[in-house]
């Protein structure tokens, strides 16, 4: 089970759930710092950093817009923490360390209890939808099958944060 598609080609890659990644922060924080007003702005702010995978680390890529109209902006963010585990720079910003970009399974609850509220809602970040992969071996292994379409289905009645 996986965050994002495989870069390997060489396996299978079912998608299970859809997974937006957001930014977002602490009321308090943004209250001492204010709310950025473009992705700009956030080389201004401290950015609460994710090492994982093969992504560029500190590299935010934002977008907004439709078709022609689409544009992207790379930011490289600055912060005085970093991390390779994600529930630990949940709790920096629930503690008003910065600003996160944190996937939505992950952050529902405190957005729903206000705890960490939105940051540049209107701009999107890179998707992390939550995919099963198997070698390509296993695609006819029923077992496999039986269990891959079991996820399906359980991810398909939750919600984020449940």
């Amino acid at each position: 089970i996986r965050f994002g598609e495989p870069p390997d080609a060489r396996v299978i890659a079912r998608r299970l759930a859809p997974n937006r990644r957001l930014l977002c922060a602490a009321p308090a924080y943004l209250a001492r710092h204010g709310q950025p007003g473009s992705p700009a702005e956030l080389v201004r702010h401290n950015c609460i950093g994710i090492r994982q995978g093969d992504e560029a680390y500190g590299t935010w890529r934002l977008s907004t817009g439709k078709g022609a109209r689409r544009r992207t902006e790379t930011v490289k963010t600055r912060g005085s923490l970093a991390t390779n585990d994600g529930e630990i720079a949940v709790a920096w910003a629930l503690d008003g360390h910065g600003i996160l970009m944190r996937a939505e399974w992950d952050i529902a609850r405190h957005l729903r209890s206000r705890r960490l509220v939105p940051v540049l809602p209107q701009w999107e970040t890179p998707e992390a939808d939550l995919y099963a992969v198997y070698p390509q071996r296993h695609q006819v292994s029923a077992r496999v099958r039986a269990f891959v379409d079991f996820l399906v289905g359980r991810f398909a009645s939750s919600t984020p944060g449940d």
